[in-house]
């Protein structure tokens, strides 16, 4: 069970929009995608999310994936932030990983967290000849709906005099960065990748001066040739098979805390001297790479056995292609200059993913069973809908609507150690009655596969009832329900 206790997250005012979802969801291969990348470095976070993540927007997105670049030894507390603020909305931190200076999110709304399997993280330093974790990258990989995305968050090699050295590092980390190997092996492999973070890419031979004018008067455009990204893609085959939308916003570095001014100190240097103030610059990005397809296979007069079945395996990626097709469209790019916690703005890119689904049934159906109190035993009854690689590992979670995470759980039952029957369509398991709150409130329970490492099946939400002790224990204070 330790294992599942790093995914805690608990479901409430998600759930309640999961049954309306899980209809749309399943008619609808049109999916909103939130993207933000942000480097901030070593503040806190601000008291209010709301523009960041559009959350008065009528559209709300079905996934939301949030990288930082981000200096704390401990428990930070910008991920507590976003999952207070998109819980209680109905998402579900699905995945997370960090390594020193990088932290990845990845949230779900609850309908579509029965869809999302074959999760894994990953990461590269490159910081320090390798060695330390400010610098590098960190990946999560999924199936959505069959369909294999990978999400990579990088924080690159500073200052104007690396560009190739940042590449080199995105080299590195593609090929150091590895999966399950039976479908997508390295990053390249995904159907859909996503490069983003703070890459560090500068405006190079611009001054100062005529830096500042382009952007006061919102002439980006005149700055795009000399932006390293765009310059470097001219020449490096690999950055070419990545897009990115026009860089129609202001540079996003480097800004003096708490204001819109770009920087106005110098910078102290060696025995006394002042540097110069740093150029403003493009360094936050998002940049995306759908798979080519597959090309035909060559013909060849003498073909061995690995050479058939290569051609095989192509044929059929042809064809799953061919079925399956997934398409993506930016909406929106662009930068929120309302947030001054750090001296990088955050960059925001909105998509729409069109796919179709692989499959539309959950692996498992589970439900509560009768009333739900603390005064008895309850049971939860779960059915096998399609084959999957049950274990007496799986378990089964009781959560409040509204939970934040797989290991928000209120309690969980082992659905071997606490089974009561079983036939070949259902199964019956039991949930102690001390393990169900007293107060009783809205829940849910969620069926948690340990060899899938995810959450494969997801119940209508329930009432449980306030239980008796509760009732008496109020009466005899004095207290009074509240209407």
């Amino acid at each position: 069970m330790e294992n599942n206790d790093d995914t805690k997250e608990d479901p409430q005012s998600q759930v309640k929009n999961s049954v309306s979802m899980e209809k749309n969801c399943c008619n609808e291969d049109t999916f909103r995608l939130h993207m933000v990348t942000w480097n901030v470095a070593t503040a806190d976070p601000p008291d209010d999310i709301s523009s960041l993540l559009h959350l008065n927007s009528p559209k709300t997105p079905d996934l939301y994936v949030i990288g930082f670049i981000i200096d704390m030894a401990v428990e930070d507390s910008w991920s507590h932030l976003f999952m207070s603020s998109l819980a209680p909305r109905g998402y579900l931190k699905v995945s997370s990983i960090r390594m020193q200076g990088l932290l990845l999110l990845f949230f779900s709304k609850l309908a579509h967290v029965p869809f999302i399997r074959d999760i894994q993280d990953t990461y590269s330093r490159t910081g320090i000849s390798g060695y330390w974790g400010n610098k590098g990258g960190v990946s999560i990989r999924l199936s959505f709906y069959g369909h294999m995305l990978c999400f990579l968050n990088c924080h690159l090699a500073a200052h104007m005099q690396y560009a190739s050295q940042r590449v080199d590092e995105f080299e590195y980390i593609l090929d150091t960065q590895t999966f399950d190997p039976k479908k997508t092996p390295q990053i390249l492999d995904h159907k859909l990748v996503f490069w983003f973070g703070d890459l560090n890419f500068r405006i190079q031979d611009h001054g100062m001066h005529f830096l500042r004018n382009c952007i006061t008067s919102h002439k980006f455009n005149l700055l795009w040739s000399k932006d390293q990204l765009t310059m470097m893609k001219k020449t490096e085959a690999l950055l070419q098979e990545f897009d990115e939308g026009p860089l129609d916003f202001q540079p996003t570095y480097k800004f003096d805390r708490f204001s819109d001014c770009y920087d106005s100190r110098p910078h102290g240097t060696w025995l006394g001297f002042h540097g110069k103030m740093r150029k403003p610059a493009w360094t936050d990005r998002i940049l995306w790479r759908v798979k080519p397809k597959e090309p035909p296979p060559e013909e060849e007069k003498d073909e061995d056995r690995d050479s058939v079945l290569d051609e095989k395996n192509t044929k059929k990626k042809q064809e799953e292609e061919e079925e399956f097709p997934l398409k993506l469209k930016q909406d929106s790019y662009t930068s929120n200059m309302e947030y001054g916690v750090s001296d990088h703005k955050p960059v925001i890119g909105i998509f729409t993913l069109e796919l179709r689904k692989m499959y539309e049934t959950p692996l498992v159906r589970v439900c509560a069973e009768g009333e739900w109190s603390a005064d008895f035993d309850a049971i939860v009854i779960y059915s096998p809908l399609q084959p999957f690689p049950s274990s007496a590992w799986d378990w089964i979670g009781l959560y409040k609507v509204g939970f934040t995470s797989v290991s928000d759980y209120i309690t969980y039952t082992w659905v071997k150690d606490d089974e009561v029957s079983f036939n070949d369509e259902l199964a019956q398991v039991y949930v102690s009655k001390d393990e169900i709150p007293l107060l009783g409130g809205e829940c849910v329970l969620c069926y948690y596969c340990s060899t899938l490492q995810c959450i494969v099946g997801i119940s209508s939400p329930f009432k449980v009832q306030e239980s008796k002790v509760a009732v008496e224990g109020r009466s005899s204070t004095g207290e009074h329900r509240r209407p």
